[in-house]
């Protein structure tokens, strides 16, 4: 793991890294020392590891919860390059969005096509910074909506260092045979007038994921409609599951 870059601001100090060619951001509380917890927040489709949504919720976990919180850009966002394929499905995705048509099916297959190596990146991203003393091995979670909960299912399900999980704003039914091997506790996040993926949809998945505790909060509005307050939710829900 190579630091490019080292700023605070507001009490967090953030550091942008490279790992291998992974582009990726770190954040932690101000001058911290000892072993913490670890979110790993994964973007949405488009996005990259420093997007709006993203910033915001990452400084309020490392501020206001004292977390350790990671993201990185997924392959084919960000400063990573993309290729023919993945070009080609988003230029249709773009272009169904525009006309008001199901964008389901090309959910999928952007997170077939590159699910694997994500799952790997995150688990490597883990390895390499708990290495640092100021974060340590302690217990990992994970947030991610939309496409990071594409990717976050795999991982999460994969992954035993994972001890709980915000998921949500998905739906594709690829997903459910994986989803059923989950077993951390998980919070799951429904918008429900989203134009992306259909509602059925998205409550068939959260009724696929095997954890014994699994939360519904559902809420009016479309797919980037997402209430603020949930992140106070996901702040209390990671305390309690973190420590």
């Amino acid at each position: 793991m190579r630091f490019i870059s080292k700023t605070s601001l507001g009490g967090v100090t953030e550091q942008l890294f490279t790992l291998d060619e992974i582009p990726g951001v770190l954040w932690t509380p101000e001058d911290a020392h000892g072993t913490r917890p670890l979110i790993l927040m994964g973007h949405g489709g488009g996005q990259h590891k420093k997007a709006a949504s993203i910033l915001a919720r990452a400084h309020r976990l490392a501020a206001e919860g004292g977390f350790a919180v990671a993201a990185i850009d997924v392959p084919n966002h960000g400063e990573r390059p993309t290729d023919e394929e993945f070009d080609r499905i988003a230029t249709e995705y773009r272009a169904r969005m525009a006309a008001g048509e199901d964008t389901a099916a090309l959910d999928t297959a952007m997170y077939t096509l590159v699910a694997g190596q994500t799952v790997e990146e995150w688990q490597a991203v883990v390895t390499a910074v708990q290495q640092l003393d100021h974060i340590g091995g302690g217990p990992v979670g994970y947030w991610g909506v939309s496409l990071g909960c594409a990717f976050g299912i795999p991982f999460v399900a994969a992954e035993p260092r994972v001890r709980a999980a915000v998921l949500g704003l998905q739906g594709s039914p690829a997903l459910a045979g994986t989803a059923a091997q989950i077993t951390v506790p998980v919070q799951f996040l429904v918008q429900w007038d989203d134009e992306r993926m259909p509602r059925a949809q998205s409550l068939a998945l959260f009724d696929a994921i095997g954890s014994a505790e699994k939360t519904l909060h559902a809420n009016p509005g479309k797919h980037g409609d997402l209430p603020r307050f949930e992140v106070d939710d996901s702040l209390r829900f990671f305390a309690r599951h973190l420590g």
